[in-house]
């Protein structure tokens, strides 16, 4: 390969979240699957770097074409029987798919199942995708669950612990009953994103999922969209998901904001010298007679 200088090498990886094609997961996905060239070459190295500027990355045999468009961000309503991948080998409906009149490439970030419904994500800002998928960022997602049958008390305290799945005990999780009935419907919250999770954990105690949808991610609401419609994020929304991707961080900003501390010591010091005149209220009272004999004498 023909490279410039080596400050200009990006991985490849990166290269692709930046372009609008996948999120760094998903870009490293494709690499691994000998589905990127650079120059001619078919790449299956993770650490492979290359130069956007100067050399010829192809995706799926497609050229990679530099993004000059701004980042853009998109919420959509996915209907049942649709993926939620932006390519499909079976030709099924995918989310981009219903993204009619929209130029500007993008990709969903994280999954939904083929029939659950609900918000996905749509960006082509990897960074921030990257960030959002990241299992260290622990931002929520929140799904109204119809299933076949209740859980007793005791599961929903199990499910709220964790269940254990393959060997691995899942996360906390919140739970709630919203509508009681032989099919009921559960609000669950979720900070990891393990593949069909909620139907695996509602099997464990013995009850399938009939109905499911996801309702929000972090504080972006699905709102009034109807399956199948979506919107552009304002830019609130945005500045949201942004800071939701740094909470891990939080921590030690927390612990490094001190000023209160310092404030409780300042009225402790004014404090100890008004209190030490008040127990001497007598002293200073007889002294205050005392003084003015001085004056009377000049």
């Amino acid at each position: 390969m023909a490279y410039s200088n080596e400050e200009d090498l990006q991985r490849l990886q990166k290269i692709l979240a930046q372009a609008g094609i996948a999120s760094r997961r998903k870009a490293e996905e494709l690499i691994l699957e000998g589905r990127v060239i650079v120059n001619g070459k078919v790449v299956t190295e993770l650490g492979t770097k290359a130069n956007p500027e100067i050399d010829h990355i192809k995706v799926d045999g497609r050229l990679l074409k530099k993004e000059t468009a701004e980042h853009i961000y998109i919420a959509l309503h996915k209907p049942d029987n649709v993926v939620s991948t932006a390519s499909d080998p079976q030709r099924r409906t995918t989310v981009l798919d219903l993204l009619e009149g929209l130029k500007t490439r993008v990709f969903p970030v994280g999954r939904l199942d083929y029939h659950s419904t609900g918000l996905i994500l749509l960006t082509n800002d990897g960074d921030l995708a990257n960030a959002i998928t990241a299992a260290k960022s622990h931002i929520t997602k929140t799904y109204m669950v119809k299933t076949k049958g209740s859980l007793t008390q005791e599961e929903e305290d199990q499910f709220r612990r964790g269940v254990p799945l393959h060997g691995i005990r899942t996360a906390p999780a919140g739970l709630r009953m919203v509508r009681e009935g032989d099919n009921p419907w559960y609000e669950v919250t979720l900070i990891e994103g393990r593949n069909q999770q909620i139907r695996t954990m509602f099997k464990h105690f013995g009850h399938l999922v009939e109905k499911l949808r996801r309702i929000r991610i972090g504080d972006l609401e699905l709102g009034t969209l109807k399956p199948g419609e979506f919107r552009f994020l304002d830019p609130h929304e945005v500045k949201s998901l942004e800071r939701l991707t740094r909470a891990p961080k939080k921590p030690s900003v927390v612990a490094a904001v001190t000023p209160p501390k310092a404030k409780k010591r300042l009225p402790a010091k004014r404090t100890s010298p008004k209190s030490t005149p008040v127990k001497r209220t007598p002293a200073k009272r007889t002294a205050a007679k005392r003084t003015p004999s001085p004056k009377r004498g000049r």
